[in-house]
């Protein structure tokens, strides 16, 4: 297909508009396509995407909502030393202790990015009712702790009484 401007090139930009709910396309070829400016995106450098630039744009969003930049600068990591705003140029971190330098400026971000601020990962088909039973037993063995810690003995008994009748539905 042609570059639908200059009807030379080949097209290899797809460019969709809609102003006014109504939609437009058009085929150009990446030179035209610059010549426009219908490719000047900031989270794109040479043909790929850059993720780091998308993080770093999410992570630098809090600096225009009025939040103070000498507060980012003083966050550094205790392990390699990098700080919060050498991790916003970069969009990664120097070491995994850096999770737990910056977590208060991180849980705000996941938050806006994704549903929690906690990995839970996938669960497999086959295996998924034997991962859920597991982390309920871990829910409830907290529980049971705290109700005895708490002295609640009655409640650690019903909890006790759960905990033994999933771990007997789970070894069947």
């Amino acid at each position: 297909m042609l570059c639908e401007r200059c009807h030379e090139r080949a097209a290899t930009v797809h460019v969709t508009k809609i102003v006014n709910g109504e939609k437009t396309g058009y085929h150009l070829c990446e030179q035209c396509a610059k010549e426009q400016g219908e490719i000047m995106h900031p989270f794109v450098s040479g043909n790929a995407f850059d993720f780091n630039k998308l993080l770093s744009g999410l992570l630098n969003m809090e600096s225009s909502s009025g939040v103070a930049p000498a507060q980012t600068t003083q966050l550094r990591c205790s392990s390699c030393g990098m700080t919060y705003n050498q991790f916003t140029q970069l969009g990664r971190f120097g070491c995994p202790d850096c999770y737990e330098s910056f977590s208060s400026r991180l849980e705000p971000l996941l938050r806006r990015i994704q549903t929690g601020n906690s990995h839970t990962g996938k669960v497999p088909v086959k295996s998924g009712h034997t991962i859920a039973q597991q982390r309920q037993l871990e829910v409830l063995r907290r529980q049971l702790q705290q109700a005895v810690v708490d002295e609640n003995f009655e409640r650690a008994a019903e909890l006790r009484d759960e905990i033994r009748a999933l771990e007997q539905g789970t070894d069947k």
